[in-house]
């Protein structure tokens, strides 16, 4: 098999495959020989294919080259891959999964908005660790693929159609943890809500992923955006999050407990950082007036001392005048004749 063209991108390959690893590709020591062929054929034409569309631009790549560059019939690739669209997204089946076994009945009793934390927080950390150990410090290819999503409209209206997909899975998931129907408006608003800490997530690493940030500088970044969005929503979940973990009476009491003193705790720690960013701007300004005073008496000083070696040149230009005047004074005198003297009577 003709594997030139697929070896042409070799970080965005190991970027790739990173990515696949950490939404639950099959243990090998599970598949058969078969379905290895099948996993690995669908790996090759969907890496393939992704990094033609980031060299040439997804409209300007047919579907036929992406047949010859991986040497098979177009046929075997919609046999893999239904859309062309989907050559890209092509991790769905994997997030659903995750997002069914993180939310779904049996699940660890935690809010919806914290195992969905977790998820993202398991994501960015297995795939960072895995680019900073293989050497993938350039994050602008990690930018470049979210950039091709979002610059193309197919692949932006197929992502929003995967991501209301997704949405429909976590409903129907935390629905039946709280034995509620999945049309029911708390799934639904819960669901989108939760979704929508994916969309900050990769926002956050189009914002952050640049030559000058690391790998882990843009971990540490996207993961505050992160928290901060789901400490917004969290107070709204707050009532459907417990129908979904099932608590009730005691427990429900100590749940509420424990919400009420995180969201002290929180309070405290805004007043803090409230408190800490006022004395910071006080020193700031306490510093520049220090500094302005300072330059204003330096400059007061070298004024004055300027205008003293004025005085003084002035002072010394005087006392030559009158010396220049007096000498000229002695030399008339002495230019002047003297007059006969007078005879006595």
């Amino acid at each position: 098999m003709n594997n030139e063209p697929y070896d042409r991108w070799p970080r965005y390959i190991d970027w790739r495959h990173a990515t696949r690893d950490h939404f639950g590709e099959p243990d090998q020591n599970d598949e058969g020989l078969r379905e290895r062929k099948k996993r690995l054929m669908r790996q090759q034409i969907s890496d393939t294919a992704t990094a033609m569309f980031l060299e040439r631009g997804f409209d300007e790549v047919k579907i036929t080259e992406v047949a010859d560059a991986c040497n098979v019939s177009e046929k075997t690739i919609y046999n893999y891959f239904p859309t062309k669209e989907s050559l890209v997204l092509d991790r769905e089946d994997e997030m659903a999964e995750e997002i069914r076994r993180t939310l779904g009945p049996g699940a660890p009793q935690v809010s919806p908005v914290e195992a969905t934390v977790q998820i993202l927080k398991a994501q960015m950390t297995e795939l960072f660790s895995y680019w900073e150990e293989a050497g993938l410090r350039d994050m602008t290819m990690v930018r470049r693929f979210i950039d091709l999503v979002e610059r193309t409209p197919s692949l932006r209206a197929a992502h929003i159609d995967m991501m209301d997909r997704l949405s429909q899975v976590a409903a129907q998931s935390m629905a039946a943890r709280a034995k509620m129907d999945p049309d029911d408006p708390e799934p639904q608003i819960a669901a989108d809500s939760l979704l929508g800490l994916w969309r900050i997530y990769f926002r956050a690493i189009v914002k952050y992923s640049n030559e000058k940030n690391t790998p882990s500088e843009v971990r540490d970044a996207v993961l505050d955006e992160i928290r901060r969005a789901a400490r917004l929503i969290d107070t709204g979940l707050w009532s459907f999050g417990m129908a979904v973990q099932g608590t009730s009476g005691r427990e429900q009491i100590k749940v509420a407990a424990e919400a009420s003193n995180e969201a002290r705790r929180q309070v405290v720690l805004a007043i803090k950082q409230a408190k800490t960013a006022w004395r910071q701007v006080k020193d700031e300004l306490h510093q520049q007036a220090h500094e302005d005073r300072a330059a204003t008496h330096k400059a007061r000083s070298a004024m004055e001392s300027d205008v003293r070696r004025a005085v003084q040149q002035v002072q010394r230009d005087a006392q030559e005048v009158r010396a220049a005047a007096k000498r000229m004074k002695q030399e008339v005198r002495q230019a002047q004749p003297r007059g006969r003297r007078r005879p006595r009577p």
